[in-house]
């Protein structure tokens, strides 16, 4: 891919680069109309007379394709363009959101409610995660750390704050149809301005028969990359016990969205403007730690991080989650308490993306994938622990669950290191990562 990023490199502000600047605002806004529904659509499918399980079903098969679109955005980006790829995802999106609200909630139709949601999960990680790719080539080297910051972080402002305090105010006024409508309005909005705003060229080379020479040249490496990027995790086993660690990671998070709801509301008794501020909550304490968690990471190791306040952090604040509020009964700062606790234990997985491409050195892109794969897989684990598990189990059982699974990615942590020939005494893995690298 040959992006012209000679203009890209005479201008950045605190690593961003100028020439995208309007893409960072594009994805903030278009995930923040992601992100609107997340707190409280599985009560409105339950308020309409739809099962729980069958909720989660819905999410769950949402989460199947989110994930096939994590994967494929990166090579979508590579070989279209990360510009096309963006308007891939952007059309999908808006098509595939009016039929979920039309001809499945509308109607109160179950299987449009599966087919049109579950397509619509291919829509943001092609919009989003292709400007990934769009980033790391206008980027200059040692500021490319600050960039992807940049990126995460309007990620997160968007999907997790705004999209969770957002509705918050507007269901009160417009409901939750309503509400639900009024997110294709960030849609649009940040998905035309980051396709006709960004300047930057994102085409492959000059000409059509140079594209053409380039492809067919390149087919069968990046055939072998997309090949690779499945089988490294059997090559090497750390790999796959990264990407397993990563599956585990936002799991709880996912599945929380699903049953917390109706937990906090019908149980605890708070109203869902309470519930959308204490899930709002763990959103800004997510945001903020995950910058902390990246600089503390450096000075204690990145394994010791992600595994005692990771993996074992979370696995207490999860319970907490569910125990804090259920003992303090309707307790609005104990509930914000708890849920701030997990927002920050969450975080502490941050140097994961800086672990997993220094276990494969020679195949960064293909263990990242692997990375990208369980952020996907993630967002159906949890929904599919919660329709397999609540009938039988209830919240109690669930939130056990992905205690137990948080103590598992801890244990398989341990085992996360880079096999080197030397040791990094910042870090606490063998082998010494350049500052690029770690970010």
């Amino acid at each position: 891919m040959s992006i012209d990023v000679q203009s890209a490199k005479e201008r950045e502000i605190l690593g961003m680069p100028v020439s995208l600047f309007w893409g960072f605002v594009s994805v903030f806004l278009f995930m923040v109309g992601d992100g609107v529904e997340q707190a409280f659509l599985s009560k409105y499918m339950v308020q309409l007379g739809f099962s729980v399980n069958q909720s989660a079903m819905v999410f769950s098969i949402y989460g199947i394709t989110l994930a096939i679109a994590s994967w494929l955005s990166g090579v979508l980006a590579e070989i279209w363009g990360p510009r096309r790829a963006m308007v891939l995802g952007f059309i999908i999106w808006v098509v595939f959101d009016v039929g979920f609200l039309y001809f499945g909630l509308d109607h109160k139709n179950y299987a449009m409610m599966l087919v049109m949601y579950g397509l619509r999960g291919f829509g943001y990680p092609l919009f989003s995660f292709s400007f990934i790719v769009w980033i790391s080539y206008v980027s200059e080297k040692d500021k490319l750390g600050s960039a992807m910051g940049w990126f995460w972080f309007v990620f997160a402002g968007g999907l997790g704050f705004i999209g969770s305090y957002y509705p918050s105010f507007t269901i009160p006024v417009f409901g939750f149809m309503g509400t639900l409508w009024s997110s294709l309005v960030w849609i649009i909005v940040g998905g035309l301005l980051g396709i006709l705003l960004i300047r930057e060229k994102s085409d492959f080379s000059e000409t059509a028969s140079d594209r053409q020479v380039s492809v067919e040249r390149e087919h069968g490496n990046r055939l072998g990359e997309l090949v690779k990027g499945i089988t490294i995790a059997f090559e090497n086993p750390r790999v796959g016990m990264g990407g397993i660690v990563r599956v585990i990671n936002t799991s709880a998070q996912y599945g929380f969205v699903v049953i917390l709801p109706i937990f906090f509301t019908q149980t605890l008794h708070f109203s869902t403007s309470q519930w959308l501020q204490i899930w709002g909550d763990m959103s800004i304490s997510n945001m903020i730690f995950n910058l902390i968690w990246g600089m503390v990471g450096d000075k204690i190791g990145w394994r010791a991080q992600v595994k005692w306040f990771g993996g074992v952090g979370c696995a207490i604040t999860s319970l907490f989650f569910y125990y804090g509020p259920l003992a303090a009964g309707h307790n609005y700062w104990v509930a914000v308490l708890a849920s701030v606790l997990f927002g920050i234990t969450l975080a502490g997985f941050v140097p994961l993306s800086a672990i997993m491409p220094s276990l494969a050195p020679n195949h960064k892109g293909a263990s990242m994938s692997i990375l990208n794969l369980g952020a996907g897989l993630s967002t159906f684990v949890g929904p599919a622990i919660v329709g397999l598990l609540n009938n039988s189990f209830g919240v109690q059982g669930i939130v056990w669950t992905f205690a137990v699974l948080y103590i598992v990615s801890a244990i398989l942590t341990h085992f996360l290191e880079v096999q080197k020939t030397s040791e990094d005494p910042r870090t606490g893995l063998v082998g010494h990562a350049s500052a690029n690298e770690r970010l």
